[in-house]
Order: C-alpha cells, then structure tokens, then sequence
C-alpha cells in the first residue's frame, strides 16, 4: 500500500471500532505527522482514552496515560534522581514522559508545577532531571483532556500553554447509530488489532506533506486570519472590538499552513485550498482567542468567533 492508502487504511480500522468520534480520530492521526499537541474537551466515557490507545495499537507507538490530580508532582512526570547506597552514586529514573504519545488525563487538575514541567516537554521535546537534559523520542505528542462542566478543583491552563497546542478538538455526545455500535464492540477488539503505519511511515509521510504546494495569496490570507483576531492589528475586525480581549499567536499561523497540507496530502490533492483552511480555523484559533468576560457571558466562545473571522476573511 502506499503511504496515504495506509493512513486511510488506519483511520478506516479506528473507526470501526470507535464510533461517532471521527473528528477526533482524523485529529490525532493529524497531530502525529505533523507533531503537535492536543487539547481534547469532552464528558467523561465518550471514548477518549480509548481512540488513543486505538491509534497508538495502529501505528505501533508506545503509549503512556498519566491521571492528573492536585497532589501529582513533577517528578511523577518526568523522573528523578535516585541514590543508591550500594554504589554509592546517583541514578536516573525516568517517568511516564518519556513515551510517543501522551494521555495526559483531565491535564487542568494538576498544580502549577507540573504543568509547568509538561510545558518544557511539549515547547523543547525534552526533559530536565537534576543537571541533566535529556530529548524525548519521536514523535513526541501530548493528548490532553480536560471535562468542560467539572470545575472544582482544578487549575486553568495558562495561556502559554494553551497556545502549545496545536488544535482543541470538542467531543460530543455519539449518535444514535453510534452508540447501538457501541453495545455490539467486543471487549477485547484492541488485542486483536495489527499494526499499519510505523514511526519510519510517519516520517516519511511528514516528508511527503511538506512537498504539498501552497500559494503564495493563500499563504497571506492565513497571515491576515489570524491578524483578524488581534485587537492591535490593522487586520483586525472590528466587529468584535469588545468580544476579543488577545488574538492568536503566530504559532496559530503555522499550524494552519502545516494542517493544511496534511489534509491536501490525505486528500490527493496538489495543492492547499482555502477550504482546508477554513475546515481546521475554529480548532486551532478557537482555543487562542481569549473572550472578554461579558461576551463569554452571553454565550460567545473562541471557536465562535474564529469560524465567523475565517468566513469573513475567505
């Protein structure tokens, strides 16, 4: 098979046995070649954990979850260093971190230590224990969830974090038809799944995106996007002149140019089209625009307002 058939192939495999979550699916297969992280935000038992350890059995990753709780350190994280009286001498014990793909499970109940700690891990792809750096393998990419209703006792993500990930992808409620599915899975289908993609295929196919053309005008229409969103910009619209309190970043404009070509490549497309970009825009700059108080209160939320901008601006 060649390389886009394997990645359908894939995601045709996830979504027999994971259903009504094909959104989420595409976007973890998205995140690994193109190596961001995800924010995943959704109830709890709507089969998140479950479309990762799928995805991670198909493309022969090593997987690791982590719970996060307020009493969760970072050396639970990343490792420690551990004396040994025998010898005399210090020794490195490494943590869940150092794995391919993340679960980073209900991320917004960890203290601030930590998530500091995950920051450097997501922003550098590597982790420091004691006086020594040490690089992540690869591809390295966190999946964090975190449930939309529940707020006691958890700490809110700050914005330089949130701005780490690559996109925020909402889950819902399955179907009806979906669900019926459900009931029918067999308990034990994740043993039997093979293996289709490799990390050498996720390299490759990483390699061949990067190849997708994109043209200069749409190159600036992505620019000018995500200038829309900032009340500073020329660009901006001033629509949402008391709705928009901080726009998106440039790491906003990236990850639009790079999801982009990826979803042309799967598509066999050419070339990037305004369509592809105006599909992933509430994903990525969703999560980025910080919403005043008094629009947030009257229902307006990021992912909103980004789909509203990109229309406007293609």
């Amino acid at each position: 098979m060649s390389l886009r058939e394997k990645v359908n192939s894939t995601l045709e495999k996830a979504k027999s046995c994971i259903f009504g979550q094909d959104d989420l699916l595409d976007s973890i297969i998205a995140a690994l070649v193109c190596e961001g992280h995800l924010l995943i935000e959704g109830m709890p038992g709507l089969g998140k954990t479950m479309s990762v350890s799928t995805i991670s059995k198909l493309c022969d990753l090593n997987f690791k979850r982590i719970q996060f709780t307020p009493d969760l350190l970072p050396s639970d994280l990343i490792g420690t260093m551990m004396y040994s009286q025998k010898t005399e001498s210090f020794s490195t014990k490494f943590g869940p971190i150092f794995t391919q793909l993340l679960l980073a499970d209900e991320i917004n109940r960890s203290p601030a230590k930590v998530q500091a700690a995950l920051l450097e891990a997501m922003a550098e792809k590597q982790v420091t224990i004691g006086e020594n750096t040490h690089k992540l393998s690869s591809p390295f990419v966190v999946l964090a969830t975190q449930n939309p209703i529940e707020q006691e006792g958890t700490y809110p993500l700050p914005e330089a974090q949130l701005d780490r990930f690559m996109m925020k992808v909402n889950v819902d409620y399955p179907s009806l038809d979906a669900e019926i599915n459900i009931l029918n899975l067999k308990t034990n289908f994740l043993e039997k799944l093979e293996a289709v993609l490799s990390t050498d295929d996720l390299i490759e196919i990483k390699e061949e995106v990067e190849k997708v053309y994109v043209d200069d005008k749409l190159k600036r229409l992505i620019v000018e996007l995500v200038h829309s969103t900032r009340p500073s910009s020329d660009n901006f619209n001033q629509k949402f002149k008391d709705v928009i309190v901080a726009g998106a970043s440039p790491r906003a404009c990236q990850w639009l140019y790079k999801i982009g070509r990826f979803k042309a490549w799967l598509e066999g497309a050419e070339f990037v089209t305004p369509a592809h970009i105006l599909k992933i825009a509430p994903s990525v700059l969703g999560h980025r625009l910080i919403v005043s108080y008094e629009a947030s209160l009257e229902g307006m939320n990021g992912e909103k307002i980004a789909r509203e901008i990109a229309e406007n601006t293609f």
